[in-house]
């Protein structure tokens, strides 16, 4: 992915790490589009960077989904990149079936919806870029969010399949990996000392998508207690010590 010049949507782009990594693509000189379901956010982030845009999407509407993806295209025809960054992380008592289906239309069903809709677009570009986010829980499941997990292990998944079928189109496919980062994601995050400072997790994620050529899978150390569980014969200790298991 090219460190400049880029046109890229980032959607969940009002806040959190979307508003964040949109801040640091449109310094680096790219045209950002930022999207998301609450124009007030919106319009606060792009009032603080004079030339970025954004658009409204509700990621949970099939229908919306394909007229904003067909308005994007038409106004912004250098579109060569997509960050699928939006998504709601929400507690569940066994099983609350509102809030699993709300999880799998909104992490899931949506970014694989959006890039059906664009994906055609950005096979017609020189080259382009398709930006998922995952978790540390893709690789080590959290209890109470069960339906979380399993989206964000589903968007591993699908990334690792997605970016095998576009080898040679000149579509890559890029997975950024979180831990727990203080944000508004969940109630107390934010404040969270266990969870990552945003900034830093910003500026080590932006050095290693700077990377020539950017690696498939953007892993900070912080994420490899959990994205490096299996692979060091720990996830049972792991899940344990995640769970809160004695």
């Amino acid at each position: 992915m090219k460190n400049s010049g880029n046109t890229i949507l980032i959607t969940g782009g009002g806040s959190g790490i979307g508003a964040a990594l949109a801040h640091e693509f449109h310094a680096a000189g790219n045209q950002v589009i930022i999207a998301g379901r609450r124009q007030a956010a919106l319009d606060e982030v792009v009032a603080a960077h004079p030339g970025m845009a954004s658009m409204v999407i509700d990621m949970e509407d099939p229908a919306a989904i394909a007229a904003f993806a067909d308005k994007l295209v038409a106004d912004f025809p250098a579109l060569d990149a997509v960050l699928l960054n939006a998504g709601i992380m929400v507690a569940e008592d066994r099983i609350d079936l509102a809030i699993a289906e709300a999880t799998v239309a909104t992490n899931l069903l949506g970014p694989i919806r959006l890039t059906h809709a664009l994906l055609p677009h950005l096979l017609a570009q020189k080259s382009a870029t398709i930006l998922t986010v995952s978790s540390g829980l893709a690789f080590v499941p959290l209890a109470a969010t069960p339906t979380y997990s399993a989206t964000k292990a589903a968007i591993h998944g699908w990334s690792l399949a997605m970016r095998e079928q576009l080898k040679g189109t000149g579509v890559d496919v890029v997975e950024i990996v979180p831990p727990g980062v203080q944000t508004d994601l969940m109630p107390g995050h934010a404040e969270n000392p266990q969870m990552m400072p945003l900034a830093d997790f910003i500026s080590e994620t932006m050095g290693l998508l700077r990377q020539e050529p950017t690696p498939a899978e953007i892993h900070v150390e912080r994420v490899k207690f959990l994205s490096e569980a299996t692979k060091r014969g720990e996830f049972a200790q792991v899940f344990g010590m995640l769970n809160g298991a004695h």
